[in-house]
C-alpha cells in the first residue's frame, strides 16, 4: 500500500477549477515532485492534502486512513510536516528558537506544570534544546545557533524552514519551492538538503520550477496543467513526454 493516496481531487473557487480530478500514490521514501506551469494548480494541490483547503471533491489517504478534510494541526499529529513558498519564520526569535517552535506538539502543555516550572519540564525543554541544535547541524546552520532571524539571509532561512519542520519528526514533508529566490550556490545547498532528508527515511514531497533540481531529485514527478494531471513518472518519462513539451514550450516548440 502506498504511504499516501489521492483519489479523483477537485476544488472549485466558485466558477474557478483550480484542481480537477487528480489522482497518484506516494510510495514510502521517496522523493516526489509536482511540476507545472505557473497557475497549473500545484500549491493548491499542496494546500489540499495538508489541509489548508478542504476538496470540493476527492478522497486523500495516508497509510489507508482517510485525512481529507482535516485540520493541519491533526495532519501535523499524524507526522505530515510543510514549508511554504513566502518564508513563515518568527523573526522576533533566535534560529534555535524557531526550530524549538517545530516541536510544540511534543512538548507537555500542562499550564499548572509550567506556572510552577516543574524540574520535569525544565529537562525536556534542555532536551528540546539540544533535539534543535542538532538540526540545525543537520541543515548546516551549526554557527547560526543563536542568531536572530531578522539578521540571518534568505538562503539561510529557507534551511532554517526546514530544519523547524524536520523538528515534528515527520514521516513525509511537503516543501513548496524550497530553492526559490536563491543564487546557485543555495540552491545546491538546499539540493543537497533535501537528499540528506530523503536519506533519513523521510518522504518528501516538492513543488519546484528549478528543473535542474527536480530531475536530480525525483524518484517520481506529477505534471499539473491547468488543474488536471498531464503526466506522472520518472525523470526520464516525463522529460520525453509530448504533452509535458507542449504545456511547457507550446505545440510548436
Amino acid at each position: 500500500m502506498a504511504l499516501l493516496e489521492v483519489k479523483d481531487l477537485s476544488i472549485h473557487f466558485g466558477g474557478v477549477k483550480a484542481v480537477q480530478n487528480v489522482s497518484f500514490n506516494i510510495d514510502a521514501g521517496i522523493v516526489y515532485a509536482v511540476i507545472g506551469p505557473n497557475g497549473a494548480g500545484k500549491t493548491t494541490l499542496f494546500n489540499l492534502i495538508t489541509g489548508v483547503y478542504k476538496p470540493t471533491t476527492g478522497e486523500i489517504r495516508l497509510d489507508g486512513e482517510p485525512i481529507h478534510g482535516k485540520s493541519p494541526n491533526e495532519l501535523a499529529e499524524r507526522g505530515v510536516a510543510r514549508t511554504f513558498q513566502n518564508l513563515q519564520i518568527c523573526m522576533n526569535m533566535t534560529a534555535i528558537e524557531n526550530v524549538m517552535v517545530g516541536a510544540h506538539l511534543r512538548l507537555d502543555r500542562n499550564l499548572f506544570k509550567a506556572a510552577l516550572r516543574w524540574p520535569s519540564l525544565r529537562k525536556r525543554d534542555r532536551e528540546l534544546r539540544e533535539e534543535a541544535a542538532e538540526l540545525m547541524r543537520f541543515v548546516g546552520l551549526e554557527s547560526y545557533t543563536n542568531a536572530r532571524a531578522d539578521t540571518m539571509s534568505y538562503g539561510v532561512l529557507k534551511r532554517l524552514e526546514i530544519a523547524r519542520a524536520l523538528a515534528m519528526k515527520p514521516r513525509m514533508i511537503f516543501l513548496d519551492e524550497p530553492a526559490a529566490g536563491l543564487n546557485p550556490k543555495e540552491t545546491i545547498e538546499v539540493d543537497q538538503l533535501v537528499r540528506k532528508v530523503a536519506d533519513s527515511g523521510i518522504t518528501v514531497v516538492l513543488v519546484e520550477h528549478d528543473m535542474k533540481m527536480v530531475m536530480n531529485l525525483s524518484d517520481r514527478i506529477l505534471v499539473l496543467d491547468y488543474g488536471k494531471k498531464l503526466a506522472e513518472g520518472t525523470g526520464e518519462e516525463v522529460r520525453k513526454n509530448p504533452d509535458v513539451i507542449a504545456a511547457y514550450l507550446g505545440a510548436h516548440g
